[in-house]
């Protein structure tokens, strides 16, 4: 499964961005796929995750009520559109998939296979 993200930039807070998750070979429907991020010198920490063609979604406390993630299967692509930007919000945001399973869906980085190679994000 290759996973390519895209969307990172770089805005003031308070502004919005969405990140794309292009996934190929395998559905994003019918798996587990997930949004985590990173700051150099932390853990990589889960920030949302989708599953059962966007029925079950879950989402970091910190994140919840600002971010959003969905999917287009046309595309087999998963968004993560992200509003009210905090400058906490900065850094490398990853795309995760797994294969479907009951542990889905998953904050923990634990759960998942394939990894896509990072967008930055950063909010000032």
């Amino acid at each position: 499964v290759q996973l390519v993200e895209s969307g990172g930039g770089s805005v003031q807070a308070g502004g919005s961005l969405r990140l794309s998750c292009a996934a190929s070979e395998y559905s994003v429907s019918n798996n587990c796929v997930g949004w985590f991020r990173q700051v150099p010198g932390k853990q990589r920490e889960g920030v949302a995750s989708l599953y059962n063609n966007g029925k079950s979604t879950d989402y970091a406390d910190s994140v919840k009520g600002r971010f959003t993630m969905s999917l287009d299967n046309a595309k087999n692509t998963v968004y993560l559109q992200m509003n009210s930007l905090k400058p906490e919000d900065t850094a490398m945001y990853y795309c995760a998939f797994a294969f479907r399973g009951s542990f889905c869906p998953s904050l923990n980085t634990n759960t998942y296979m394939y990894w896509g190679q990072g967008t930055q994000v950063t909010v000032s």
